[in-house]
């Protein structure tokens, strides 16, 4: 049998003899992905010439031989074959089961803490398969005498003596066999006091296993898992006492899977890491009710909640009341609803509190909940503390060691490799290895054999020839971003596999660095020794290390150099404020940008060449070049653009220049005078004084940015590890597949009928003076065609789970949707943008279908709802243009005005002569004030407020306004960003609203929503900082 690889120069010719020869082949480490060029083999497509059976492979014609053999294996963890992939094929399922590593693991611990009974044991199973030879070569001997024996066997004397003797044999081995199987019964029973450690050892792997969902350079093999184990055997605490050395066995490899492991992951995947191992342990321990996780990770009781009344309506959403009421159906909250009824002021108390996660739950019945279980009651009151929270229940079962990762250490990490082992360095955005690693060289005394090459369009034969020549002059080789170089990376895999240990300097070492890609070599990450080194995190980290690379000459570098010192501090400061926002998601930029050094370096520059060129500084052309050109080269968004310039602006101004001018409210960071003889050492010092955790007022933020910002968290972390759960039956003692269709069943039955459109048109004809009429057929339009493909893949599913239609793989995703809570993808296409889950998302749905035909039935609204529409872009069209119309006006000359009501939507129940009345949106980042009828600092905790009653009044030729007003962006959802579509709407963005406001004025250009033109606005830098915005649509 010939073992060849896809990666292989000489596969085909290696497949091309096993046809023509007969041979065995085995394929190994073959991707999702096959080559084309194996199609006719997987396919069989044989034919005859000249009496002899052939096949094509490639280009060439051979003959083929019936004894050829073909098989592929994959070391892909859990990989996805199409159907069409797997009907060419038989494919086999060799993943090693929970059970059969349990036993694999058994036999190892059992080798290294009882070698002598391990021994016996062998010698035993040897000594019963030598017995059972003997049975049967005496069966045999005794059958080839009976059937070559003539006449009567009775008289056949050597038969009857060899019977005689094989009777006798056969009693003693047979009596040597249960003496042996009692024995190794006996071995067994004192092989099974370890079990607990070879069951905590495979739940450990199976664990590390699914992180590669999570991340595609999280791998990890077998092998290198195993070794892992035996280390972890010898380093552990001895105990003459079996139940405390078994403590010592599970604590010491429980921790040193999650070091090793956790040098491997990112910052932001560490605690999730630690959460999956307690959970996993605890899942083995049968301390987790399957029904309780699922509801901790999406929300979902075990079955539809009853739902009562509101008794905290008045600071309790509503979605967190209907989670109450499902988690009150599991038993061990049972009269959940009841028990909050009676205690609201406690449950207050605990909501208003700042450590939630800490306080005791009122009740008897909730007092005796364990440390998981009152993760349930946190994720429904208090989401932005669950971390927090998920840290206590590591604690508490673990121990604190595992809430605190290991610091990143080079050296600690380079005693795991060898020569055959690569070191595999994961990149995150802006971090550079490289230095350490030079830095680990000088130390260990191989900073002259460290050779570098970063890999890029033909590097890769030097790369390999690098690698060829260090393998015996003993020297490290450093392959920088192999990322850059995918092609290249079969050839990668090939050198890999090919290291030969007996033949490669024992100082030999390949270092590897590469962002994250599921194109990685899985062998090479599997066998390799992965570690990650992130760029600082946080304000004052930012800062510490753009001032490390500085020092008291560059400081002076102009002929300017006190005014030098202040701007370059801002500008720093500015580039550190632009790359922290990212941690506030959506309220910090729409679209999460990667600025880095190099962008601060030539603004750095520009300043120094600008204050040497002018007498003045100036500030405008300043203010272009870094925050329009530099940074702005990398912004598409043109709201982010507008929040870079303001930003920019509290530290390119004349205000910089004086003493203690402070950048923000605190007055905690200001623009520093320094001592002129230390100046570096002075910014240094002040750096370091500045808070590790900086609160949201130094981004110019509301302290409500951070209960976003956790909450974002949460929700990420859990849809992270609802995607890790094995498709199995859940709490409730329903399956899965029951699950699925009641939740099909229950969304089919209350889908209305589709609207009739031919009646909606005949009442509502297109006319010239009511283009409203127009937009209800366009509403109505995309609503039926939503209905109908909700209707249709509902019945699908129903008849799929029923087995009397095919599951195809889009059936499969929608099953899976239905369970996971979330919108299959096939509805999401022809809906509306929407963040809500599936139950919320029915509910949101009925309602828009309730507005339509409550307009379709009684006539065009007085007031209309903006979030129900599917496309309110041509709904505020459709405003224009009624107004164009009515006056006989250019279109293009009309714009909005917006007007904020004190009525209530009830108490407005005709049409304004002119524009019209919307309700339904929501602002984050500030609340409209009725009493100053302006707007406002939210409230504390208050993430989203409603806005009022907007009256949209067009204007012909109107000037934009030139005070006391915000430029409020509105979106339909939460996320900000959207793409331009079709029609060249865009996705997400409908309009700017012009909100009064009472905050300084700036003067920006900017565009009309209705016309697109460049106009001179005046709005707030306030509010802009505060990332306030408004949205149809919130998450529930």
């Amino acid at each position: 049998m010939d073992v060849v690889k896809q990666s292989d120069r000489g596969f085909l010719r290696a497949l091309e003899n096993g046809l023509r020869f007969g041979k065995w082949i085995l394929l190994e480490n073959v991707g999702e992905e096959l080559d084309a060029a194996l199609e006719p083999v997987l396919l069989q497509q044989k034919f005859k010439q000249g009496g002899q059976d052939m096949i094509r492979l490639g280009e060439n014609v051979i003959p083929y031989n019936d004894s050829f053999r073909f098989y592929l294996t994959t070391k892909l963890a859990n990989p996805h074959y199409a159907p069409e992939v797997c009907v060419k094929v038989s494919l086999l399922n060799f993943t090693i089961t929970m059970k059969g590593l349990e036993e694999q693991l058994l036999g190892v611990v059992v080798l290294k803490e009882l070698p002598e009974l391990a021994a016996k044991k062998n010698e035993l199973v040897l000594s019963n398969a030598e017995g059972k030879r003997q049975l049967h070569e005496i069966e045999n001997q005794i059958l080839y005498l009976l059937s070559h024996s003539e006449g009567n066997i009775l008289d056949d004397t050597n038969l009857i003596e060899t019977l005689a003797s094989a009777k006798e044999t056969s009693a003693v081995v047979m009596t040597k066999m249960r003496e042996a199987e009692e024995t190794e019964k006996e071995i067994d029973a004192r092989s099974d006091g370890y079990r607990p450690v070879a069951f905590r050892a495979a739940l450990l792997f199976f664990c590390i296993a699914d992180l590669a969902l999570v991340d595609p350079m999280y791998q990890y093999s077998l092998t290198w898992f195993t070794q892992l184990f035996i280390r972890g055997i010898q380093s552990a605490k001895p105990s003459a006492q079996l139940e405390t050395r078994l403590t010592n066995l599970n604590d010491c490899f429980t921790y040193s899977v999650y070091k090793n492991v956790c040098r491997s992951l990112f910052e932001k995947h560490k605690l999730l890491f630690s959460f999956l191992l307690t959970i996993k342990i605890m899942q083995g321990n049968d301390e987790v009710d399957a029904g309780e996780w699922r509801f901790l990770l999406s929300g979902i009781g075990s079955s539809p909640p009853v739902e009562a009344e509101n008794p905290a309506s008045r600071w309790l959403e509503a979605y967190a009341w209907q989670q109450i009421c499902a988690l009150a159906s599991f038993p061990s909250f049972n009269g959940l609803e009841v028990n909050f009824s009676k205690h609201v002021a406690v449950f207050r108390a605990i909501f208003d509190s700042t450590d939630p996660e800490n306080q005791p739950l009122p009740g008897e019945s909730l007092s005796k909940l364990d440390e998981f279980q009152r993760l349930c009651i946190l994720r429904v009151l208090r989401p932005d503390k669950m971390m927090p929270g998920i840290q206590n229940l590591v604690c508490s079962k673990l121990g604190k060691e595992f809430i605190e990762p290991p610091p990143f250490d080079l050296a600690n990490t380079f005693e795991d490799a060898s020569p055959i082992t690569p070191l595999i360095f994961v990149l995150s955005q802006g971090s550079d290895p490289a230095k350490d690693l030079h830095g680990f060289a000088v130390s260990t005394g191989m900073e002259s054999k460290l050779k570098s090459i970063a890999l890029g369009q033909g590097q890769g034969t030097l790369a390999a020839r690098l690698i060829e020549g260090a393998t015996t002059k003993g020297e490290w080789v450093l392959l920088q971003n192999c990322h850059l170089a995918l092609s290249w990376m079969p050839e990668l895999e090939r050198i890999c596999e090919e290291l030969d240990p007996t033949k490669l300097h024992d100082n030999f070492r390949l270092w590897l660095t590469s962002m994250p890609t599921p194109v990685f070599p899985a062998s090479v990450l599997q066998d390799g020794v992965k570690m990650t080194k992130e760029a600082p995190k946080g304000l004052r980290a930012n800062l510490k290390n753009t001032y490390y690379k500085l020092d008291e000459t560059r400081l002076g570098a102009t002929r300017k150099p006190d005014v030098f010192r202040k701007l370059l501090f801002g500008l720093c400061f500015y580039h550190a404020i632009v790359c922290e926002r990212k941690r506030f998601g959506a309220l910090g930029w729409n679209i999460p940008y990667q600025f880095n050094e190099t962008d601060l370096d030539i603004s750095v520059a520009q300043l120094e060449m600008f204050l040497d060129t002018y007498d003045h500084v100036p500030f405008d052309v300043l203010q272009v070049m870094t925050s329009t050109i530099n940074y702005g080269g990398r912004i598409t968004d043109d709201k982010d653009m507008r929040t870079s310039d303001v930003i920019l602006m509290t530290f390119f101004k004349q205000a910089i220049l004086q003493k203690d001018y402070a950048f923000s409210r605190s007055c905690i960071y200001y623009s520093l005078d320094c001592d002129p003889r230390d100046a570096y050492e002075s910014y240094v010092k002040y750096i370091n004084t500045l808070p590790i955790n900086p609160e949201p007022e130094v981004f110019g933020m509301h302290e409500n940015a951070n209960i976003t910002s956790a909450q974002a968290e949460t929700y990420e972390a859990f849809d992270l590890l609802l995607s890790l759960q094995p498709r199995v039956s859940s709490g409730g003692g329903k399956s899965r597949e029951e699950i699925i269709a009641d939740a099909a069943q229950a969304i089919a039955s209350q889908l209305p009928a589709q609207f009739d459109l031919e009646h909606v048109q005949a009442a509502y004809p297109v006319s010239y003076d009511e283009s409203m009429n127009t937009v209800l057929a366009q509403e109505v339009e995309r609503f039926n065609k939503l209905l109908a493909v909700m209707r249709s893949t509902l019945h699908l599913v129903q008849q799929g789970l029923k087995g009397l239609v095919v599951m195809s793989a889009e059936l499969e995703a929608m099953g899976a949707s239905l369970y996971d809570q979330k919108v299959p993808v096939v509805w999401e296409s022809k809906a509306y943008p929407s963040l809500k889950p599936l139950g919320a998302w029915v509910k949101d749905l009925l309602e828009r279908l309730a507005f339509i035909s409550n307009w379709i039935a009684h006539g065009i609204p007085a007031v209309f709802w903006i979030s129900g529409f599917f496309f309110p872009q041509g709904f505020m069209t459709g405003t224009i243009q009624n107004h164009a119309r009515r006056y006989k006006l250019p279109i293009d000359s009309l714009s909005f005005q917006f007007i904020m009501l004190p009525e209530s939507v009830e108490q407005l129940v005709t049409r304004p002569v002119d524009g019209c009345y919307t309700y339904g949106l929501f602002l984050e980042g500030a609340r409209w004030n009725p009493e100053i009828k302006a707007l406002d600092d939210p409230l504390p905790r208050e993430l989203f407020a409603k806005m009022p009653v907007i009256h949209l009044f067009p204007q012909p030729n109107r000037e934009a306004p030139q005070r006391g007003i915000y430029r409020c962006p509105v979106y339909k959802i939460l996320t900000r960003t959207g793409t331009l579509s079709t029609t060249g709407h865009s996705t997400n963005f409908v309009m700017w609203l012009e909100i009064p406001a009472n905050k300084p004025n700036i003067f920006r250009n900017s565009l009309v929503s209705e016309t697109n033109a460049q106009v001179l606005f005046a709005d707030q830098e306030y509010w802009i900082k505060a990332g306030v915005a408004c949205f149809c649509s919130l998450r529930y």
